[in-house]
């Protein structure tokens, strides 16, 4: 019996298995031990970033401290990877303020729910690995753009400047800054700048304890000793809960959740490509594989559960992970620990959380937006061919000056009408009969066995050789390159051995052809044809129209049967 191809195989696989079910059958005192390394210190290292994160997307810190506590854990507990570690980022940093300045926080809770849901229909298709091949300079593209306006939001906490509430826009919000520059506070921007050499220069001193901790634990303390006048997270926000909020059912409307489908659908491309990004990543450095399906069911599960306790929209985060597995984390129980280490610390500190000062989280950020730009593949990026840099600086420059949503879809769309571009240009039909120049040196004739070259084309027969993907970008070339009408042929073999994909404008081009041959009692033939266009013409009826006697693999059964018919005219 034949062997099962692989791709039927992974198809056969369960569309949900969490890794924590499978790691767990083998799990042993050494894999508890660095889980709970890795989980405590990425515990801690997630404190900072959930509040920075929070505020940044324009809601309160305890808000990013529940997501990260509570998405956190679900994702762990339900996700594809052995050891993914989940909660709010930099990514939806701008996504989420649009949301709230639009709909307010009412409207970011149903607009995660929906985006939960989504990962999970995501998911449940099977649109894990398809959602991998999102192309770089898009993803590249979009990072960039959110790095530059986290950036940009922090200007004010970093500088101290007394503006009042900023403008939503990127070049309103640079005027007010240039407009208040004169209100910067000395104190703030000495303690910012301190912050980041801090988080710079600490790894110098103790790679155990993480520099934005170690930044965030002498500022904090050099405030409170001497009584600094700078804005702290009490003084603006009032006090943090030390524990997890009660979960309330939110307000759900159909006007609503029409309103919030788009930005809902944003939402969840970004955390699908976020989380399988991470995922992929972490991946390469623990020598694994996750399951890219079940890891949008767990991203879907954790972002319709978070909302009801007042989080914000969670994925997966790459500095995290990496974090995790570089201190042992090896299996999803690392990323259980680090939502109960992160509950624990709010449950027993919560309440000095409210003197942190905010221009240590300005700091913070300032440096996530420095490694989230990744100006090194920015400016490599900048020399790959033209209209990749197109999608690249139209996906960047719409991300800052536009709306993320609007710049993710354009670059989508862009990036879909490239690749049929480039298709096009890779897709040739020729005509072998009049172009006998398929193959012109002996080494090339030894290569190719099946070429039309070297064989003796019976007289009444033209062939035509198609190269590339038949589908709707190049149906106008085969029908004007296959135009028979001025000289037409007693028999035509269309030999199809380089072309492996054919989709329905595709079939239909076929069918005019065939229409055609039948109209100047012509006979249609074809060589060499591969497996998914022999299925496409078979669902389609076409083959029947042309005959399964008409069909071959081999180009010279096909040349005997066109010589065979042509005879007989």
């Amino acid at each position: 019996m034949d062997s099962v191809p692989p791709s039927v195989v992974k198809s056969r696989q369960p569309v949900f298995l969490p890794k924590l079910i499978s790691t767990l059958k083998s799990y042993s005192p050494k894999d508890f031990w660095g889980d709970l390394s890795g989980g405590v210190i990425v515990g801690i290292v997630a404190l900072p970033l959930a509040i920075a994160f929070a505020i940044a997307s324009g809601v309160t810190p305890d808000r990013g401290l529940t997501t990260a506590i509570v998405a956190g854990l679900l994702i762990s507990v339900f996700g594809g990877s052995r050891v993914q570690i989940g909660g709010p980022t930099g990514a939806f940093v701008v996504i989420v303020y649009n949301i709230v300045e639009k709909y307010g926080v009412d409207g970011l809770i149903i607009c995660t729910i929906m985006a939960g849901v989504m990962l999970i229909l995501m998911g449940v298709a099977r649109l894990g690995a398809i959602l991998k091949f999102i192309p770089y300079p898009l993803t590249v593209g979009f990072t960039a753009g959110i790095a530059v306006v986290i950036f940009s939001s922090q200007v004010k906490d970093f500088l101290g400047l007394q503006t009042g509430a900023v403008p939503a826009d990127f070049l309103e919000k640079w005027a007010v800054y240039f407009r208040d520059i004169h209100t910067a506070s000395l104190p703030t921007v000495t303690l910012s700048l301190l912050s980041l050499l801090i988080i710079i220069a600490w790894p110098r001193v103790s790679r155990r304890i993480p520099g934005p901790i170690a930044a965030l634990l002498i500022v904090t303390a050099i405030v409170s000793l001497f009584h600094i006048p700078v804005e702290t997270i009490g003084t603006r926000f009032g006090s943090i809960p030390s524990g997890l909020p009660r979960p309330v059912l939110p307000h759900i409307t159909l006007a609503g959740v029409k309103m919030l489908v788009a930005p809902a659908l944003t939402v969840a491309l970004l955390g699908a490509i976020e989380s399988l990004l991470s995922a992929t990543v972490a991946d390469g450095m623990i020598e694994s594989k996750h399951r890219s399906n079940t890891e949008l069911i767990g991203q879907g599960i954790a972002n319709i559960v978070t909302p009801f306790f007042g989080g914000i929209p969670a994925t997966g985060a790459i500095a995290r992970t990496a974090t995790n597995v570089k201190n042992g984390g090896r299996t999803p129980v690392a990323g259980i620990i680090h939502a109960l280490t992160l509950l624990g610390i709010v449950m027993v500190f919560g309440r000095w959380a409210t003197a942190i000062p905010l221009c240590v989280l300005a700091a913070i950020l300032v440096i996530v937006s420095y490694h989230m730009s990744e100006w090194h593949a920015f400016k490599s990026l900048l020399r790959a061919p033209r209209m990749d840099v197109a999608v690249l600086l139209v996906v960047f420059f719409l991300t800052v000056f536009v709306d993320l949503t609007v710049a993710v879809e354009v670059g989508i769309l862009m990036s879909a009408v490239l690749f049929m571009k480039r298709m096009t240009d890779v897709t040739v039909i020729r005509d072998i009969t009049s172009d006998m120049e398929e193959a012109v040196d002996e080494e090339t004739l030894r290569e190719t066995p099946d070429a039309v070259s070297l064989r003796k084309i019976p007289d009444g027969v033209n062939v035509y050789e198609a190269e590339g993907a038949l589908f709707f970008g190049v149906a106008e070339l085969i029908r004007d390159t296959m135009d028979i009408g001025k000289n037409p042929p007693k028999a035509l073999v269309l030999q199809t051995r380089h072309a492996l994909a054919l989709d329905a404008t595709g079939l239909m081009a076929l069918a005019d052809l065939k229409k055609q041959c039948d109209r100047y009692r012509t006979h249609l033939i074809i060589s060499g044809i591969h497996a998914q266009p022999l299925i496409a013409m078979e669902r389609s009826g076409l083959l029947y129209k042309i005959g399964e006697d008409n069909v071959f693999k081999s180009i010279d059964d096909a040349l005997a049967r066109a010589g065979a018919l042509a005879g007989r005219e």
